[in-house]
């Protein structure tokens, strides 16, 4: 299992090519991608802000995305609610919560972001 971030989760489904080799190898061997929930909010403000458009509407691309058979949705555990708050890094809470769930449940994190592929501790995949 694996704990995909958000810009992650859009690329499986809207623009592969982003992918990195190492990237869609991970996803492809997963027996589960783990979505931390709130990525779910994060699609839903990129879209309702304008800076991503989806072929369908948000709904049925989210329930489409959430629906497919190697998806889990994580949603946030006091565990994890504590971690993301003492976390030493940037002050993005999605991006706190993404990476505190991934270490609360000590699984790699497939990211692009080289802010979080540059903290100690954390096993990243890209």
């Amino acid at each position: 299992m694996i704990v995909v971030d958000t810009h992650i989760l859009i690329w499986m489904y809207l623009a592969t090519e982003k992918l990195s080799e190492a990237a869609i190898k991970a996803i492809s061997e997963a027996d589960f991608l783990l979505i931390p929930s709130i990525s779910l909010w994060e699609v839903s403000m990129l879209v309702n802000y304008r800076r991503l458009e989806l072929p369908c509407s948000l709904s049925d691309w989210l329930n489409t995305v959430c629906n497919q058979p190697k998806v889990k949705l994580q949603e946030i555990t006091p565990a994890i609610a504590v971690l993301s708050g003492s976390i030493d890094m940037h002050g993005d809470p999605a991006d706190r919560i993404i990476v505190a769930t991934a270490k609360t449940l000590s699984l790699p994190l497939v990211t692009a972001d080289h802010r979080i592929r540059n903290l100690s501790q954390l096993s990243c995949l890209w």
